[in-house]
């Protein structure tokens, strides 16, 4: 392990992202087939989601519980949870009620021709729902790092945050330091789920219903 990227964990990978980003961008202009994109993807976010799995697994559960939360904070949040999740309900009330005409429409309302439609379109949308609660956990990871590391290349623990366990790593302290630096909330962000949300936007998800 090189000295530079002992010092250095959190610039270098930044640079890896930044590098297999201009990948995906050479790949989409150049036209190469869509599964081309998925290894650069894969190698984007491999040194940050590596580390942070290790931190994460090295760190008790007692960590989760916030330093400092006043009891309005605690009911707020929970207030806050509930509303979000009427409001997904309702919508995935409107949604189904508007797929499931879409697809009587479409199958001319016959038994086989409804059942086939549904089957096609649960598959065509089992990677996009996959793709959306990978990013929800990515988010919540780094939301966690953010109150573990902070947002530092080498954490400074103030009063609102935790810490890595003295244990992680103990007896290699240069490994120590460049999985910590690696594990960084903003680099977690940007290579586990900006790397998702680019071939998202380049691609090209059709969930049309053919008549």
């Amino acid at each position: 392990m090189t000295p530079w990227l002992v010092r250095h964990p959190l610039f270098a990978g930044w640079v890896w992202v930044a590098a297999w980003f201009a990948v995906i961008l050479v790949q989409e202009l150049t036209g190469l087939p869509a599964w081309s994109r998925w290894p650069a993807i894969v190698l984007a976010a491999l040194p940050t989601l590596t580390a942070t799995l290790f931190v994460l697994a090295a760190t008790p559960r007692s960590h989760l519980q916030p330093v400092r939360e006043s009891v309005l904070a605690h009911f707020v949040v929970r207030f806050l949870a509930l509303i979000a999740a009427f409001i997904v309900w309702g919508v995935s009330l409107a949604l189904g009620a508007s797929i499931e005409a879409a697809i009587q429409e479409a199958g001319d309302h016959q038994e086989r021709a409804v059942t086939g439609l549904g089957f096609t379109l649960l598959l065509a949308l089992v990677p996009v729902v996959v793709a959306v609660l990978w990013l929800a956990l990515i988010v919540r990871c780094a939301w966690f790092l953010r109150r573990l590391r902070g947002w530092r290349q080498v954490p400074a623990r103030t009063g609102d945050q935790r810490a890595v366990p003295a244990e992680f790593l103990q007896e290699r302290p240069q490994l120590r330091t460049v999985a910590i630096g690696l594990a960084h909330p903003g680099l977690l962000l940007v290579g586990g789920a900006g790397s998702s949300l680019l071939v998202f936007t380049l691609g090209r998800v059709d969930l049309t219903l053919l008549m």
